[in-house]
């Protein structure tokens, strides 16, 4: 069963949703997808983005003057199964009445193919999916993983254009989340299904997407790849819900910001283009790309608030200053550090993101 070439382009154009109770669940909205990629979803609830899956599912209808296209096929106004999609929900929606198999080949007797059509097809998905053992099992005598894969088998049987997932992996836990992500991402690519992932997982957004769009009140706030997100956030908004950020205020004063209390950091001069000297502006850095040194060196006087051991690194939260809020440091180096111990701290340059006009 070759599925290498069902994938499909997908566009929005003037995307926009509003419920029977006016409520105006997503702004107009221009987006394009190409045939192949795994776009991520990513937000908080109630951001927008279950109901940008289900208008390109055809489960939902976008207002007047909205227009999906699929390729070349207007797709706005046809219902699910006119749009050849295929869907994996959070809850799975397997038929407990049923055993593996029967859910697997579930879409093709819905469209009337003939058991010996579906047979070695459902073969290959037991295989694909490591579910050989496990055919003729109930739901019920599956793992919560087992049944995951249960869904993405009887999703992409089908030979979909589309795959949309939402929030498949919520239910899982920790260790088993991190094992199927990484499996589902190598299964997608292998196939080159276009898919759309929705998350609200920083983590398994920066690990499925090949591109991430985030967005907030019903609009993109900012469309990526993950290293695009994560190292030049456009916003505070998108700073919190990548990553942990720290935020200091100062004013330009030559290549550097004022903290203020004598603290002074550095910047390049193409950094701070278009700042005016004397501008109070805030800056971004992420705890991985601040450094503590002795007190005495060069550098921002702080003082440590406190110190966690997390295995991998220590997490220091610094006190630079009244006005600050109290800075995030991951250390690497397995220093000890006391509470209330003078430090100097040392923001890489290169790493630190301005949001001007702030």
């Amino acid at each position: 069963m070759s599925l290498k070439s069902s994938s499909v382009a997908i566009t929005l154009k003037n995307v926009q949703k509003t419920f029977d109770d006016g409520t105006l669940a997503l702004k107009p909205l221009d987006l394009g997808i190409d045939a192949g990629e795994i776009l991520v979803l990513l937000g908080p609830s109630g951001c927008g983005k279950t109901t940008t899956l289900r208008l390109i599912a055809g489960l939902e209808f976008a207002d007047e003057g909205s227009q999906i296209m699929f390729g070349n096929q207007d797709v706005t106004k046809l219902p699910i199964e006119s749009r050849r999609v295929g869907m994996v929900f959070q809850s799975y929606a397997l038929f407990p009445n049923m055993n593996v198999t029967e859910n697997i080949e579930y879409g093709l007797r819905v469209r009337g193919e003939s058991k010996e059509v579906r047979q070695p097809k459902v073969a290959e998905m037991l295989e694909m999916f490591d579910l050989t053992p496990y055919a003729n099992r109930g739901i019920d005598q599956l793992s919560g993983g087992q049944r995951q894969r249960v869904a993405l088998a009887r999703a992409i049987i089908t030979q979909p254009q589309v795959l949309l997932l939402d929030e498949p992996l919520s239910a899982l836990d920790a260790q088993l989340k991190k094992r199927l992500r990484t499996d589902i991402n190598a299964l997608l690519k292998r196939l080159g299904i276009t898919a759309i992932y929705v998350t609200h997982d920083q983590e398994e957004a920066m690990v499925m997407g090949d591109r991430i769009a985030v967005l907030e009140h019903g609009e993109i706030a900012q469309i990526g790849s993950a290293e695009d997100i994560y190292l030049a956030p456009k916003s505070k908004f998108v700073a919190d819900f990548i990553g942990q950020m720290n935020y200091l205020i100062g004013v330009r004063s030559g290549d550097a910001l004022d903290l203020g209390e004598g603290a002074v950091m550095p910047l390049s001069s193409d950094l701070l283009h278009g700042v005016e000297t004397g501008k109070a502006v805030m800056a971004m850095v992420r705890p991985e790309d601040i450094e503590i040194f002795p007190a005495g060196q060069q550098g921002v006087p702080g003082k440590v608030i406190s110190s966690v051991f997390l295995g991998d690194r220590t997490r220091v939260m610094a006190e630079v200053g009244e006005e600050q809020e109290p800075v995030c440091v991951d250390c690497f180096a397995r220093e000890e550090y006391i509470d209330q111990q003078e430090i100097v701290l040392m923001f890489n340059p290169q790493r630190v993101v301005l949001l001007k006009g702030q």
